[in-house]
C-alpha cells in the first residue's frame, strides 16, 4: 500500500509548479467568471466535488466543455452558471434528459444556453490538438451526417498530399481543466487509473488546471499498466477531496451510486424542487460531505 500523506496546511507548498491548495482556495484562484471550463472525466472520476465549489462560488457566463455533460453540468447550468455549452453527448446516463440543460435551451431559463455539439471523435481529436498546440484539429469523420449543417465550426479540408476530403474543427484550448484523479504525492505529480477519457489531454490544452485528489501519498507504489502520470509541472492546483467524483464512481474507491443518477431525473425535472435540492446539498455543504457519501457507498457495496 502507498504511504499516506498528511497535506500541507491553509499555507500553500509550492512543489514545482502545482499547488496544493483547499478546494475553495483552488477554485478562488483558477476559475474566474467568463472562462472557458472543461470538466472531463469519461463515466468515472467526474469532478462532482468541484463543480459544486465553482456553484458556491457564483462563477457566471461560463462556456462548459465536456465530452458526455451528464448532473454534474445539469447543476451547473441549473444554477445559471454557464452561457454556453461545447459537447458530443448529453443526458442523463441510463436515465434520460437532463432537465435543467433542456429548460435552459428551450425556455431560457435561468438565463439562454447557446450550445455547440460535436462528435465523440471530434471532441477527442480537438483535445489533443489543444495539447499539442495546434489550432484544429483534422481527421476523418463527418461524412453522411446533419451536424455539419447546424454547426459551422465544423469545416471540411482538403489533404495537400492524397486529395482526401477531411473534416476539421477548432482545437479546443479551455481557460480551465477540471479533473478528479486516484492519487497526487508529494512532489505534485497526479496518477489517474481506470478508464482514462481525455483528462491529460484536457490539462495538457488548458491554461490553468485543477485536480482534486482521494489521496496525498509519498509515492504511488505498485499501479496498473494503464495508469496516466500528469508530472507536478503540468498541474496548477491539487486538492485533496476524498469523494470528489461521487455519485460516479473512482476506480479502486468506490462504486457508481445508481440510485443518485436515478432519483436526479425526478428532482431535477421542476425548477423549484431542482432549487430546493441544490440548497440544501451544495449550497449550504462544503467539500467534506463528499467523503461522507463516498463511504456510504463503499460500505453499502460490500
Amino acid at each position: 500500500m502507498a504511504r499516506k500523506y498528511a497535506p500541507p496546511s491553509s499555507n500553500p507548498e509550492r512543489l514545482g509548479m502545482s499547488r496544493f491548495l483547499s478546494l475553495a482556495e483552488a477554485v478562488e484562484l483558477t476559475v474566474r467568471d467568463g472562462d472557458a471550463v472543461a470538466m472531463e472525466g469519461f463515466t468515472h472520476l467526474i469532478p462532482h466535488a468541484a463543480a459544486h465549489e465553482v456553484i458556491r462560488q457564483r462563477r457566471k457566463r461560463l462556456t462548459l466543455i465536456r465530452m458526455t455533460p451528464d448532473l454534474v453540468y445539469d447543476q451547473l447550468v441549473g444554477m445559471g452558471c454557464a452561457e454556453k455549452m461545447i459537447f458530443s453527448w448529453t443526458g442523463n446516463p441510463g436515465v434520460g434528459s437532463l432537465h435543467r440543460v433542456r429548460d435552459a435551451i428551450e425556455n431560457g431559463w435561468p438565463q439562454p444556453l447557446a450550445f455547440e455539439e460535436h462528435s465523440h471523435s471530434a471532441m477527442a481529436n480537438a483535445y489533443e490538438a489543444g495539447a499539442s498546440g495546434l489550432p484544429c484539429a483534422i481527421f476523418r469523420g463527418y461524412v453522411g451526417v446533419d451536424l455539419p449543417k447546424v454547426n459551422p465550426n465544423i469545416k471540411r479540408v482538403t489533404c495537400p498530399f492524397t486529395g482526401e476530403q477531411l473534416a476539421a474543427i477548432p482545437a479546443i484550448r479551455p481557460d480551465v481543466a477540471i479533473i478528479h484523479a486516484q492519487r497526487a504525492d508529494r512532489a505534485g505529480n497526479v496518477m489517474i487509473e481506470g478508464i482514462l477519457g481525455v483528462q491529460k489531454e484536457a490539462v495538457l490544452a488548458a491554461k490553468r488546471s485543477i485536480v482534486t485528489v482521494e489521496e496525498i501519498v509519498e509515492d504511488f507504489g505498485p499501479r496498473s499498466p494503464n495508469a496516466v502520470i500528469l508530472p507536478a509541472w503540468t498541474v496548477g492546483a491539487i486538492a485533496h477531496v476524498s469523494g470528489g467524483a461521487y455519485p460516479s464512481y473512482a476506480f479502486g474507491y468506490y462504486k457508481r451510486d445508481n440510485a443518485y443518477y436515478k432519483v436526479w431525473d425526478t428532482i431535477s425535472r421542476e425548477r423549484e424542487s431542482f432549487l430546493a435540492w441544490m440548497k440544501t446539498n451544495v449550497i449550504d455543504e462544503g467539500p467534506g460531505v463528499f467523503a461522507m457519501h463516498a463511504r456510504k457507498n463503499a460500505l453499502a457495496a460490500e
